[in-house]
């Protein structure tokens, strides 16, 4: 079964008297452990598509299942837990607490499951171990590199083990260095614990290591096609070690 399911789904806004069209009849899924880079110019719909699927935006049409269930049929509150049990999100500006050390700041989703606080962080702990910051725990994002908020901004995504992991433009804000390392913890993530991933990005270092591209234009899919990427060399990648030395 898909994970997420498009039929023919339509978004349109109206900016003063004028109509725009995000999305037109766009059909699209998400299958499990898919590795996919939605990509296409300024304006295009990328932030629109991620946004319906991560449900925190309905259509003006069609239809969007999530594991086989129209999300039509939810109300507020099922929406509610859908939303914190199936996604994780990566920002682009990390939208870490500032205040929050990297373990506090990790936490924080948890607090919207019902479980004890030592599970919380003993979680979080093994969240922030999977992208390499073990040590960096304490740290406030202050004193924090670009790449490694990013890589708290990761593990924050990890946390509630969604099924599914969303980013906007996840290495727009990182140096090159950074960025490459950022892509290849999401690659480790996704073919060693099949974290499904879908991002949106312009980013040529990121689209040369996807399994899958999705191209938007005007609203359009004008592309869904398999790439190399998963057969690309990381040898060039620094490691995690490196990055967070």
């Amino acid at each position: 079964m898909n994970l997420v399911e498009f039929e023919s789904v339509t978004k349109r806004y109206r900016l003063g008297e004028v109509e725009i069209t995000a999305l037109d009849a766009v059909n699209f899924a998400v299958r499990r452990g898919d590795f996919v880079a939605i990509t296409g110019p300024s304006g295009s719909g990328k932030t629109t598509m991620l946004n319906l699927i991560g449900c925190l935006d309905s259509p003006s049409s069609g239809e969007i299942r999530v594991s086989g269930r129209p999300v039509s049929s939810l109300d507020d509150h099922a929406l509610d837990q859908l939303r914190s049990r199936t996604y994780g999100i990566i920002f682009q500006n990390f939208n870490l607490v500032p205040v929050l050390t990297a373990l506090e700041n990790v936490m924080l989703p948890l607090h919207l499951h019902k479980i004890s606080q030592e599970e919380r962080r003993m979680r979080a702990c093994a969240a922030l171990a999977a992208v390499g910051l073990t040590r960096f725990a304490d740290f406030r994002p202050d004193q924090l590199s670009g790449g490694q908020r990013q890589r708290v901004a990761v593990a924050r995504a990890l946390v509630t083990e969604p099924k599914l992991i969303l980013a906007d433009e996840p290495t727009a804000s990182l140096d090159t260095p950074s960025a490459l390392s950022l892509v290849e913890l999401m690659k480790e993530l996704n073919t060693e614990r099949r974290v499904t991933f879908v991002f949106s990005t312009h980013d040529q270092r990121l689209l040369q290591h996807v399994s899958r591209v999705v191209e938007l234009r005007d609203g359009k899919l004008s592309a869904d096609r398999p790439t190399a990427g998963d057969k690309a060399d990381t040898s060039v990648l620094p490691s995690k070690d490196s990055e967070v030395a």
